[in-house]
Formats: C-alpha cells, structure tokens, sequence
C-alpha cells in the first residue's frame, strides 16, 4: 500500500507541524495566563495600599510594588481621583509595568480609564485596554526597572471592559480579545480567571490567524489555561490551511514546569486532511477518535499515536483508504517520521485507475488512433488491492518516503473482482513489502505457507472452480498504477483447476496474459493426462497448456474401444518430444521435435503429432526432411506376425474407423515385402481387447517418479526394459500378434511392391490380409521376376501365400496368362 501509507504519514506529520507551531500557542496562553495573574496582583495591591504608596506629584499618580530590592510591578497614571460618592475611585492615563519575581519580564499594561468599586470589589477598565508582553532575559544582571535593550516583536492584546474583583482575585471581560504578533493575530469573545482554581477560560470564538509563505487559521469554541495541573484545553478546535486542515472536539496541552510542552492530546471526531493542488487534483484524510502527541526536549516530538476506528483515504491518482484501531507513529532527529505500527485489524485498500483513463486526449482527438492503441495495449482491467492482517509496521525513510512495511499475524493480500475478473487471495505467515523512490509499492514477499486462491467469474452462468496454488515462498511485483504485473511462487509449488493440477519447483505467473509458467521439474495433470517437461506455461483463463524440452506425456484412464484397432487398448498411451501446445476445447495436443507416440508395440514418430484423446485421432506431418514414421503388426508370407513400419510425409489416423491415411512418398516395409506409393490408406482388423481400462493418473499424486516410458524400438519390437507403474504397460511378444493388425491397404500413385528378386508397379493396389492378397490396377500393371521376365497386364493379382500371379486382359488384349514361379 504504497502512496496511502505515504500520505497518512505526512498526515500524521502535520498535526505534530502545523505552520502555528506548539510552541508559539505555548508562549501565547501562558503569557496571557501571566498577565491576568499580574493584572490582577497589581490591582489589588492598589486596593489594599492606596494610602499608603499613594502620592500627590507633578506627574500625576504612581504605584509600586518591590521584593528584595527589585521592582515587582509599577502602575502610573497622569490624574487620580479620589472617592467619590459611593467608595469608588478612578484613574486616568494609566500605565502598569511588570517585571516579574526574577526581572524576566517587561510586559506592559495601558489604558485611558479604570474605575474602583470598594463595596463591590470591582476594579473596572472604562475603556480599551491595551497589553504588551516582552520577555527581558537579562533584567536580573541589569539595574532595577531597566528596560530591554530592544524590543523584539512583543506579543500585543488588546480589550475592553476589564474587570477584575479584588475579593476573589477573579477577572473577566465579556468583550473581544484581540492580540498580534509580527507572525500572527488572534481574537477572542469573552474571558474569565478563576483564581481559587488557577484557570483561564477565552469563553468563545478563539480564532488566531498565521501569516507567512503558507498562511493558516486556527479556531476553537473555546479555550482554557489551567495552573495545576498545567494545561490548555482548547473545544471544538479547527486548523485549516490552503492544503491542510485539522479538527477535533477537544484538544489538551499538557505544560511541564518550565511551561515546555510534555504532550498533546486531541479526542473525539479528529479529523486531518492534506491537499495537493496540481494536475489532478489528489489529496488525504485521516480521522480517528483520539490522537496524542508525545514530546521530548527542544520542542521535538518522540512519538504520536492515534485510537479508534483510525482511518485513511486518499485520492487522486494513487487512490486508497486504511482502517486500524491503532496506529503508533515514532519520531527521531528533528521530528522526523521513522515507523508507523497499524494494529487491531489493520485493512488497507488500494483503489486502481481504470486502464481507459491512459487515452482521454488521443481519444478525444482522433478516436479511431485511441481505439486502436487501446487494442494494441489493452490489458485485463485493474484490481483494487486490499490487504489484512493483525498488525502492520511501516518503515520511513527520510522521514518522507515508506520504504518497507512487514505484516504480523495471519495476513491477507486480495485482489478484488472488478466485474471482468474474479477475486485473488494470497496468505501466507509473514509479507514484506518493498516501496519503490517515489513511495509507490513495487515487491510484496511472503514466506512461509504460501498460499493463493484465485475465484473467476461464472462462464455462461455456470460457476467456475477456484484455481488454488500452494508454496514455500511468494513475490508479487508491481507496475505504477496498474496492480500486479508478475507473481513468483517458488519451493514446492502446487496448482489446483477443477480436473488440473501441477507441481514445481518455481512458478511464474503474469496476469496482463494469464499466463502460469512452470520450471523445476515441472509435471501437470489433467483428466488423465500427465506431462512433464523442463518448462511447461499454463494459460489460466482458457487451460492451455504449452510444454518446452524433453516433453513427456502419458493419457491413462482409458477405456477399451471394442470397435477400434491401433489405438484401442485400455493401456496408456506415450508421447514424447521436444515441445507441446493443448488446448482444452477441443482437447488436441500438438507435439513437435521428434515426436514420438506408441501404444504398446504401435508407434507412431515424426517431426509433428497431433493427438485428440476423446476420439483417439492422430494428425502426424513430416518436416526437414524427417519422415512420418509408423510400426504397425502385419503377417508374412508365412502367416506369422511380424512389424510393418510405414514412412510418409502426412498421416491421418482415427481409431473408430481403424483406417490410417498416408500422403507423400509412402514406404510399407515389412520382414519379406515393401510398398511404395504417393499415398496409402491402411485398414486396420478389429482389436481382440480381452483387458480391462487401465488405471488412471492420480490427479492428487503430482511427485514425478523420474522414470521415462520406454516406446518399442523402431522395429516394432518391445521396449528393452518393463515401464514404471502408471507410465504405460510394456508390449510382450505374446501380446504383438494381437494388437493392430492389418487387414486392408489401398495404395495410389506410382505404387511399388517389391520382394526379393521380384516386384511389381501399377497405378492402385489392393490389399487384403485375410488371403494375403494383392491386386494391381491402372497404368497397365506390371511385374518382373529374374526367372520370367517381364509380365504386363490390365489387372495383376499376386497371392503370396502360393506365389501365384494372375493377369488379367481387356479387349485390347484378350489374352489372360497364368504363371507359376518357381524360387
């Protein structure tokens, strides 16, 4: 979750670095605190002393209070008026001076009227009040009453309708509070000391507006600064800036002696929010019931922590939101952000841009251009990715960039249906993710227990089974905006489709084509078919399959066809080649590279076979010039079985029809005999099946046994060893006799027979085994033996089994001959 990570952390750094710094609201609210305290000292010391300090002189009327030989505080004013009727008094042209305890103080208070109301206690200001308060660091090393050598900025407020009760040493003003500094100003409607509980309230309205490069105003219902303990509590307190904003129902300051912030606490409805104004406009909100704010020396902040339904969201292009119950924010060097822990059912969800928005303004101005880019880069539509776990801990580099982020308990990675494809979920113990420069998510690892579960969508309403892989170790990998671009399962991986499933040792897939690639000892399984290969890629939408190097393939669970003949056996079925492409609609594999099919003593070999299992149909082509080569079980002369290996460039063969086709320079060979011609169809008898269907390849059993099955030699003879269990039965001697037999050939185009010291040509032959029968048309059929010579005909019958020869004539030649040769 890269760019939502990012943003909750500079989130969560402006609330602890808003542009009107803690320590500046600091200064502010103990100083007023301050001069309430002194106004209020001052005015009642002029209450209690008025005979005695007061003196007539030119200059009008002087006060003053002093501690140890410094001056505490010192009240002038121009005219003094003494009671009058009813125990009340005033003062004109007022001026107060305070010094502090300690001489650290030179705030100053001013105003044209002041009124005393002995019965009451009320000391009130008539008219405005202004305030100025300026620290004087080194008064104490200076003489008594020395002001500042300069006056830097000093914090300006100003009032009206003061009231101060010299029997409480309470104070209030129902009027507005105004106050500035060089960097702000600031307002309030109403304030109240209460001097038994030590606390200043700003009844309402408290508003204090920043100036600068990034000028901001904070606001609150009201505001309270309290002696013991010491804080200030400011209700319904807002913070808003051109691209930032904060709120909370309350937030307290907690002061240590030396009036420097210990902490901060905000409850109830916090809300933060960031916005970036550019091209397209982006921005992020935080919100949880509680944040507070840990400080340490020099004003640094050690750590933040925010509680209760936390949430983020963030918007614009790298859209995302995140939930927790807590999110614990560390600091180091000057408030620097170095880890975010989530906690308590930490959920994150990454929102990805449709892949239609890459094309607005190509669209807009030449829409065909815009279609046909699309066309030529379309990608399957981006997933949301959410991610869930117990806990979670972000990693921050320079403060400003997430660089890791590492998952604890039972994590959860999903991508989210998006209405053309199906939800993807991936657990595993442990996911680290990595985040690229710009912060942007680039590689999640999982380790150990690995584990991803893909749900596709219903096709035509009838539900899809989920597609389920298992193994030691996980990496997705991610591309900018578009979600996951590969995912690499590696130790011991397995996959599981409804009938399919695989094994490897590392797995590759890529969403953008579906593809699932396999190395590592690589073996798939699929409704009785077993492959293995060095390399085997598995389409995951449409279950192709496509297998690289020393391909291995056994169909199993088969069934005897009582009606076929060379593939007809229940036993499995061999093939063997360089590559393969299936395909599951119709199931037709492709082998290519020296491909190799058998069927105990039948095989077929070539450069490339296509075999259909269901209807047990072979399509085998020549190339290079590699021959298509196939061994099938003949008789000789003799009547006893013996391998006919026929070579062509094309062969057709379906099992139901038990008749072979053979295109382009067509070779029959056989023990005694061999066929030539253009092209050839072989009829095959009836298989004699007395066996049951052979045991078909466990889907669940994906382990290799590392054993090859071994094919009949070229010849036609039986392998040189038995075969493994499961990985095809072995073709005896004894059972050879009864598998494939021939029962008819029809050759056409240049056919030649040829025995020793005999053969024959004609344009078409007939064969048929049951009388070991030949019959030779078209093209006035010949045939020469070293005895007889020479004889030609319309049509020639061979009988092999008695040697006879018989030729037959038509009305060009009415002549028939028989002859008998003698070998």
């Amino acid at each position: 979750m890269p760019a939502q990570t990012a943003d909750q952390q500079q989130l969560f750094h402006y609330t602890t670095s808003m542009p009107v710094s803690v320590a500046w609201l600091r200064r502010w609210f103990v100083g007023a605190l301050v001069l309430i305290c002194v106004v209020v000292d001052g005015t009642y010391f002029y209450a209690r002393h008025r005979v005695q300090n007061a003196l007539k002189s030119a200059q009008g009327f002087t006060i003053s209070k002093s501690d140890q030989g410094r001056t505490l505080f010192k009240l002038q004013a121009s005219k003094a008026i003494q009671f009058k009727q009813g125990g009340r008094a005033a003062l004109h042209d007022v001026t107060i001076t305070l010094y502090g305890r300690d001489s650290a103080r030179f705030d100053q208070v001013y105003g044209q009227d002041f009124e005393y109301d002995q019965q009451s206690g009320n000391v009130t200001s008539a008219g405005e009040v202004s305030i100025d308060l300026q620290a004087n660091p080194q008064g104490i090393l200076r003489p008594d009453q020395t002001p500042p050598k300069e006056l830097k900025n000093p914090l300006h407020l100003k009032t009206t309708g003061l009231v101060f009760n010299q029997k409480t040493g309470d104070a209030w003003t129902p009027a507005e509070v105004d106050f500035r500094v060089a960097q702000a100003s600031g307002s309030a409607v109403g304030a109240r000391y209460a001097a038994s509980e030590g606390v200043l309230t700003l009844e309402s309205q408290v508003r204090i507006a920043v100036n600068g490069a990034t000028p901001s105003t904070i606001r609150a219902e009201q505001a309270t600064l309290q002696k013991a303990p010491r804080e200030i509590v400011l209700r319904r307190a807002r913070a808003e800036s051109p691209s930032q904003r904060g709120q909370a129902d309350e937030v307290t300051l907690f002061l240590q002696d030396d009036n420097a912030l210990a902490r901060t606490v905000a409850t109830g409805n916090v809300q933060i929010e960031a916005r970036a104004q550019n091209r397209v406009p982006s921005g992020s909100q935080v919100s949880a019931h509680k944040l507070e704010i840990k400080m340490k020396p020099a004003n640094l902040v050690e750590n933040a922590v925010l509680t209760g339904d936390v949430h983020l969201k963030s918007e614009g292009a790298q859209a995302a939101e995140a939930w927790a119950g807590r999110t614990d924010i560390s600091f180091a060097g000057h408030n620097v952000v170095t880890k975010i822990h989530a906690a308590e059912q930490v959920r994150l969800l990454r929102h990805q841009a449709s892949s239609d928005s890459k094309t607005p303004t190509l669209a807009a101005e030449n829409p065909a251009s815009a279609k046909h880019l699309r066309a030529m880069t379309q990608k399957p539509e981006a997933q949301d990715v959410e991610m869930t776990a117990a806990a979670v801990d972000f990693i921050v580099a320079n403060g400003n960039r997430l660089a890791r982020a590492e998952t604890i308990g039972a994590p959860q990675i999903s991508l989210l249906p998006n209405g053309k494809q199906g939800q993807t979920r991936a657990t595993a113990d442990k996911f680290t993710a990595r985040f690229d420069s710009k912060g942007q998510l680039q590689q999640v690892h999982g380790e150990a227990n690995a584990r991803v579960v893909a749900s596709a969508l219903p096709h035509s309403g009838t539900p899809e089974p989920d597609r389920v892989s298992t193994s030691d170790r996980i990496d997705a990998y991610f591309r900018p905006g578009t979600g996951i671009e590969t995912l690499v399962q590696e130790g011991r991986f397995t996959y599981t489709s409804g009938t399919q499933r695989a094994a490897a040792e590392r797995a590759r897939y890529t969403p953008a084509d579906q593809m699932l690639t396999l190395t590592g000892s690589p073996r798939i399984v699929d409704a009785g078919m077993a492959t293995t290969a060095r390399t085997v890629r598995l389409n995951r939408t449409t279950g192709d399959g496509f297998a690289q190097g020393e391909v291995k393939t056994t169909y199993s669970d088969l069934k005897p066809q009582p009606s076929g003949a060379l593939l007809a056996s229940s036993d499995p079925i061999h093939v063997t080649a360089e590559s393969m492409t299936a395909h599951n609609s119709p199931a037709i594999a492709t082998y290519k590279g020296n491909a190799r099919l058998w069927q105990n003593a039948n095989v077929i070999e070539a450069p490339t076979i296509q075999f259909q299992k269901e209807t047990r149909t072979a399509e085998a082509e020549s190339a290079s010039g590699q021959k298509v080569s196939t061994v099938l079980v003949g008789t000789d002369k003799n009547g006893k079985a013996t391998p006919v290996r026929i070579t062509s460039s094309r062969l057709s063969y379906r099992d139901s029809e038990r008749k072979a086709h053979f295109e382009g320079g067509v070779t029959a060979q056989g023990s005694d005999l061999t066929i030539t011609s253009n092209q050839m169809d072989v009829f095959l008898q009836k298989s004699d099946l007395g066996g049951r269907a052979s045991s078909p390849v466990q889907s669940g059993s994906l382990k290799s046994t590392g054993e090859t099955p071994v094919p009949p030699q070229s010849n036609g003879a039986p392998p040189t060893r038995q075969l493994n269990a499961g990985e095809g039965a072995r073709a005896t001697p004894a059972q050879a006799p009864n598998l494939s037999k021939l029962e008819k050939i029809v050759a056409s185009g240049s056919v030649l027979i040829t025995e020793p010291n005999r053969r024959a040509t004609g344009d078409k032959l007939t064969y048929t085994a049951s009388d070991d029968k030949f019959v030779l048309t078209g093209g006035s059929p010949s045939i020469f033996d070293t005895e007889h010579g020479k004889i030609t005909g319309v049509s020639l019958t061979l009988y092999r089994r008695d040697d006879r020869v018989v030729v037959d004539g038509d009305s060009s030649s009415p002549a028939v001959t028989q002859t008998r040769v003698v070998r």
